[in-house]
């Protein structure tokens, strides 16, 4: 991809410590996010580029759109309805009873409205934490929860394949995206592989979306990129290196989806750093050129974009 297809801005300052989960909300032209130890959701409207925020009672780490209305949201070990009118939780569910030490991380809802989320071990320092005390769930739209499987170090990215047939998901001290096979009526997963390794200079997979050719955005925790791979043949195809080293997760949003819209974090970072990235904490936009927007069957949005084939960077 050449620089010219593409503008990166910041569009927000520096406010995250730790930046996560965006979402579009196409109802509100609105960027949903998450400032995960500072405990708020926070709701970008694009029109009037003004902020709102909703702060809980433990660390926030993903929110979604809820069918109803509303949002839904993974805070502390709980999965949880939030109302934005009255800035209130409702616990719907909860999980790691006995990790008392445990927070949810990434979380996405699947295109029949189940809610998967892994957990992972409160940090000492960025990616630094007890290991393998973490799990993947995922509440069903009745409220039950299911474990899927257990000894995760940090859970994160996930989405499905363009056919739902496929689970994609990083446990980003494997520093790897593994697929699963995935049905779509029951929410079973099996059949784990690993589909791309990465590269030492690409550092730790964080969040991931997908795109209208079925290939997968990562963003690169200490490596300032996102990068597209092919799941089926394993191969990097395109980098877009941001002006922040952590970046960690991605989403498509914005007028008619044309715009890739990247989180990420300021903790952990030294005062050379932090000068040297004075956009630190920061929401960007990376405009793009072609794109479409898939409208799965439960109302689920796939937010996706097709991107000018072109040289990497």
């Amino acid at each position: 991809m050449t620089m010219s297809s593409i503008k990166i801005e910041c569009i927000l300052p520096g406010n995250c410590r730790l930046g996560e989960s965006p979402v579009w909300e196409e109802a509100s032209n609105s960027l949903l996010f998450v400032d995960i130890p500072a405990k708020k959701v926070c709701r970008w409207d694009s029109l009037s580029q003004q902020v709102q925020q909703v702060t809980v009672d433990a660390p926030v780490s993903s929110v979604a759109l809820r069918q109803s209305g509303g949002y839904v949201a993974t805070i502390g070990t709980k999965f949880c309805a939030l109302n934005w009118e009255d800035q209130s939780a409702i616990v719907l569910a909860t999980v790691d009873k006995d990790k008392k030490n445990n927070r949810f991380n990434d979380g996405k809802v699947d295109p029949a409205g189940r809610y998967f989320a892994g957990t992972m071990a409160e940090e000492t320092a960025p990616a630094v934490l007890e290991r393998h005390q973490g799990s993947l769930y995922s509440l069903f739209p009745d409220h039950h929860v299911e474990k899927y499987f257990d000894q995760v170090d940090i859970s994160n990215g996930l989405d499905w394949s363009l056919d739902h047939k496929i689970f994609y998901y990083i446990d980003s001290l494997s520093y790897c995206v593994d697929a699963f096979d995935y049905d779509l009526p029951t929410g079973k997963i099996s059949n784990r592989r690993s589909v791309y390794k990465l590269e030492k200079e690409e550092q730790i997979p964080d969040g991931m979306c997908i795109d209208a050719e079925g290939k997968l955005w990562v963003a690169c925790y200490n490596g300032g990129r996102v990068i597209r791979l092919d799941p089926e043949t394993g191969k990097r195809l395109q980098t877009v290196k941001l002006p922040v080293d952590k970046t960690t997760s991605c989403c498509f949003g914005g007028k008619d989806y044309s715009e890739m819209y990247v989180t990420c974090a300021r903790d952990g970072i030294d005062p050379e750093g932090l000068l040297r990235q004075p956009e630190v904490g920061g929401i960007f936009k990376i405009n793009c050129s072609r794109l479409i927007m898939l409208l799965q069957p439960s109302g689920f949005l796939a937010l996706i974009i097709i991107w000018e084939k072109s040289d990497g960077i």
